[in-house]
């Protein structure tokens, strides 16, 4: 377990690293390329790093970190009952999207991401649904106690819920990442919400909400009864990955979706983490009741 935990904090570090410096690369070095040839050799080397396969690297490190995280925390089949129905699903929606332009809009993907599955959907672009998706999921299915209190409505919001912080990532990634100095996708169709059609935003509610649905299917007779410190992890990954994309929109002057995503997406995840439960005190009897105890089982005997 203590190899599994290592391994999750390493690949959590590497994850944010890679974002801090895909963030540098993307808003320094490109729009400035003469600033590369001011650095030493090691900082050119990081930063050519950084633009060759920086997108990739924090992908791959986020679903590495997260699918240790079930690992430890939910064990091999509730992670798999998550992670196949996440990646499946929300890769048909982007082949579909890329190929047709349902249900997201008319997009298509460019380089930076990675090999691209039939050449359209970069493989890491499920992955990403994965990982995301999955904080978010947790974090609203501990919030609503749905596993103490299970019922029909608790599960329908946490499955609402998780889609729409997972959307809400989305409002503010979105907009700066198909309209950078280096962008990774484009709209052939743009939108009247900072470039990207409102059909997207129905695009991502439908497609997280079909495979969390799924997952609460397949976890229905495997309770999850996560405590606070256990959601560390799940907060930490969605605040994270939010930071990059509020970071990439501001450049961009984008402050609205940034604010509509703090309020959407952030204030539930933290609400959601405050509201489940610490760890859970022991009950320790006191010396009186024992002895009651023992007394009584005494002239029960006699």
């Amino acid at each position: 377990m203590r190899q599994l935990v290592i391994a999750e904090r390493i690949c959590l570090i590497g994850h944010i690293v890679s974002m801090v410096f895909g963030l540098v690369g993307i808003l320094l070095v490109v729009p400035n390329a003469e600033v590369i040839f001011h650095l030493s050799e090691i900082g050119q080397t990081a930063m050519q790093w950084s633009m060759a396969g920086g997108g990739v690297v924090y992908m791959i490190l986020g679903t590495a970190a997260v699918f240790l995280y079930g690992l430890r925390i939910l064990g091999l089949s509730r992670t798999l009952g998550f992670m196949l129905p996440a990646v499946l699903i929300s890769l048909t929606s982007e082949l579909l999207g890329t190929s047709t332009g349902f249900p997201f809009g008319h997009y298509s993907y460019l380089s930076g991401l990675g090999y691209k599955i039939a050449g359209l959907v970069p493989f890491t672009i499920p992955l990403s649904w994965f990982y995301v998706g999955c904080v978010s999921y947790l974090l609203a299915r501990a919030g609503l106690e749905v596993d103490k209190k299970p019922s029909l409505w608790r599960h329908i919001g946490a499955i609402g819920l998780g889609a729409l912080m997972l959307t809400s990532w989305d409002f503010v990634l979105d907009p700066a990442m198909s309209q950078t100095a280096l962008p990774f996708w484009y709209w052939q169709q743009p939108g009247a919400f900072f470039g990207m059609p409102y059909q997207n935003f129905a695009g991502w509610l439908g497609t997280g909400s079909v495979f969390m649905a799924v997952a609460a299917l397949l976890w229905k007779n495997n309770p999850i009864n996560l405590e606070r410190s256990q959601l560390n992890v799940p907060l930490v990954v969605y605040i994270s990955n939010f930071g990059f994309a509020t970071v990439m929109s501001l450049s961009a002057g984008f402050s609205i979706p940034v604010l509509l995503g703090l309020l959407l997406g952030v204030a539930p995840a933290v609400v959601f983490w405050l509201k489940a439960s610490a760890a859970p005190t022991q009950v320790t009897v006191e010396p009186a009741a024992q002895e009651v105890s023992v007394a009584s089982v005494k002239v029960a005997l006699k």
